[in-house]
């Protein structure tokens, strides 16, 4: 029940008081870190997690057996870096660990964060308790299907931030990156924590949504096809224009094509005429 009090301290410290550090950094050693803006899935369920908290949430909490108390504890020991090697596919958000289970679950509800493409993100991860460490973070690649279980090969080979040891500041270190430009929809943005000062490294997931990019193609697309009909129309109703005009000479008698034809005629027998002429006084 001390435990409890004390992760429950802590989030609220870090998140609503930032003056209450010196209270609760003296915590249990096994209370470390999590992800709160984008906010992680052990967050969001945790029993912190407040109003966040949802049908995944529940779900996940069913799945796991037990509630996500120790919400900042998912941490192993050892991987050194080897994560694609130690972690298992479809046990990213769980870290392969049976207690954190529920966060692995396959499911388009969990709690997101909206975020914009190729904009600044500024990832907020409390800290319990201070390490050294790189942090790295990863983004689901385009057409993710969050219906199935995230897998490695889900995930670029190369996070598209890398940060070592940035600055605790009221509790929470802040990593500040620029987004991949080419996402669209729900995502996971995935984020090791790889200590230095500790042989633990730490995993987590943030379910993000980007804006659906097949709206702006579509209204690009419709504008397009207006633009077309109206360039099709203008150049239909010239033509009707040019026929409605040809019509008019036709029935006056002044089509220029038969008075040129006629001309030319008149001119071949003139000259037709004057060389006869000619050729007879020879």
């Amino acid at each position: 029940m001390h435990g409890r009090r004390a992760h429950r301290t802590a989030l609220a410290a870090s998140l609503v008081t930032p003056f209450l550090l010196p209270l609760w950094a003296a915590g249990p050693a096994r209370a470390h870190g999590a992800p709160t803006d984008p906010v992680s899935r052990v967050v969001a369920c945790s029993p912190e997690g407040g109003d966040r908290a949802g049908s995944a949430c529940r779900a996940a909490v069913a799945a796991n057996g037990a509630p996500f108390t120790a919400w900042d504890n998912l941490r192993v020991a050892g991987v050194g870096g080897r994560d694609r090697q130690v972690i298992p596919d479809g046990k990213l958000c769980s870290g392969g660990l049976p207690d954190y289970r529920g966060l692995d679950l396959a499911r388009t509800d969990w709690p997101s964060t909206r975020l914009t493409p190729g904009g600044t993100l500024t990832m907020r991860y409390v800290s319990t308790i201070p390490h050294t460490g790189t942090f790295r973070l990863y983004l689901t690649k385009p057409g993710y299907d969050p219906a199935e279980p995230l897998t490695w090969s889900d995930l670029p080979d190369k996070p598209f931030a890398e940060v070592r040891d940035p600055a605790l500041t009221h509790g929470a270190y802040r990593v500040s990156a620029t987004l991949p430009e080419d996402r669209a929809g729900r995502h996971v943005l995935f984020t090791v924590w790889q200590n230095s000062s500790t042989p633990d490294t730490y995993y987590s997931c943030s379910d993000v949504v980007f804006p659906e990019r097949q709206n702006e193609e579509g209204e690009q697309r419709r504008a397009q096809d207006q633009g077309q009909a109206q360039r099709k129309g203008k150049g239909e109703k010239r033509e009707r224009e040019r026929e409605r005009d040809r019509e008019r000479d036709r029935d006056r008698g002044t089509e220029p094509t038969p008075l040129l034809a006629g001309g030319a005629a008149v001119l071949v027998l003139t000259g037709g005429a004057a060389l006869a002429l000619r050729l007879r006084r020879r």
